[in-house]
């Protein structure tokens, strides 16, 4: 079942670090108090887990300090953006909470005919079990077979989040891979890449996919033709 799925991007005028990230997300979460919606940080009441795909993302895009919100997160946002305080504290620092800009948008996620080149952004696609894995591999071909499985399996969990089927296959090419790079999340060492790609479906941009994406992680961009 193919649908339009909106997304709403708002980036604040303070910039932040990758390392922030988490306590940005924190104090977004402390600010809402008692009245924040689950959709903010997936944690149910019993203290369980929500095991879904995020719906509201904290980011650092173009070096600034924003939230994602996707499909019903979309809907819970005005949430924290009504409320006044102009300020939050990140780990001490005073974060200004005023908007530089807000990027709606509602895209019609499916499988096409044509391909659409992306870019992907501190990819986490190894958990502790298929690193050794990858690190077994005999060679970079295989390497990259590897994770272009891992990345559909991302795909497949991101359109599942937010009630997309998709009846065909889902196509990608790996363009371009970074040569890995270690990022560092609650004291866990985590292998990121960076990730050029083109696939037959459409993806909205700076929604996150893979593991941490509800914290500035797997951020895609769709790259635009020059010509």
């Amino acid at each position: 079942m193919n649908k339009y799925i909106k997304t709403l991007s708002v980036i604040y005028e303070s910039e932040i670090s990758n390392n922030e990230i988490i306590g940005f997300r924190g104090a977004v979460i402390k600010e809402l108090g008692n009245s924040v919606d689950i959709l903010y940080h997936n944690h149910e009441d019993n203290k369980k887990y929500r095991y879904a795909y995020p719906l509201i993302q904290y980011k650092r895009i173009r070096g600034n300090a924003a939230i994602v919100a996707i499909s019903e997160g979309a809907d819970v946002i005005g949430q924290f953006l009504a409320i006044n305080n102009k300020e939050i504290d990140v780990y001490g620092k005073k974060l200004s909470m005023n908007v530089f800009n807000v990027i709606p948008s509602r895209l019609l996620v499916q499988t096409w005919e044509r391909k659409f080149k992306y870019h992907l952004a501190r990819w986490a696609p190894l958990n502790a079990k298929n690193y050794q894995i990858y690190q077994s591999l005999d060679n970079d071909i295989e390497r990259k077979e590897m994770l272009k499985r891992i990345l559909i399996g991302n795909i497949l969990s991101f359109l599942k989040g937010i009630g997309v089927r998709i009846e065909n296959e889902i196509l990608i090419n790996i363009i371009d891979l970074s040569e890995p790079y270690f990022t560092t999340n609650k004291n866990i060492k985590l292998t990121t890449f960076n990730v050029d790609f083109e696939s037959n479906i459409t993806i909205p941009n700076n929604i996150g996919i893979g593991k941490n994406a509800s914290i500035g992680y797997g951020i895609i961009h769709e790259i635009k033709n020059r010509d």
